[in-house]
């Protein structure tokens, strides 16, 4: 197992939507978990593309930067124009700030939604059919 396998890093996309999905029918108390996880999961299947496409992965959390990276036809790049909404919850989920600064529930409904939609555009446009095996 190889930490430059696009494969892996598409399972850990996965493993994180899964943990999204878990958290939020848990308790709407943990909704900038949700946002993180979410985050995290759409983070790894855009470098999981990358990597299937042999382009190195930059260390950076910018989801809108790693889509950009992706060659020229791939869908991801005309279905998702602007990711920011949760790029921000990859540092703003794991901090305190203000209370009322706080992820809400719908919020957290909306970044799984986006990260699960960006997962399954990714396993599409995977040269290898979704395996993440070049």
């Amino acid at each position: 197992m190889s930490s430059y396998d696009p494969a892996v890093w598409l399972s850990y996309a996965r493993a994180d939507l899964e943990v999204a999905h878990v958290t939020l029918e848990a308790s709407g108390l943990y909704a900038r978990h949700v946002c993180f996880w979410s985050q995290q999961a759409a983070e790894k299947a855009l470098k999981a593309l990358l990597l299937a496409h042999g382009i190195a992965i930059p260390r950076t959390h910018d989801l809108d930067h790693l889509r950009e990276l992706v060659p020229p036809g791939a869908a991801i790049k005309a279905e998702f124009p602007q990711l920011y909404s949760l790029t921000v919850w990859a540092v703003e989920s794991r901090y305190p700030a203000r209370l009322d600064d706080d992820a809400s529930l719908d919020e957290a409904h909306a970044a799984l939604d986006l990260a699960g939609r960006l997962v399954r555009a990714v396993e599409r446009d995977m040269p290898s059919g979704g395996t993440g095996a070049s």
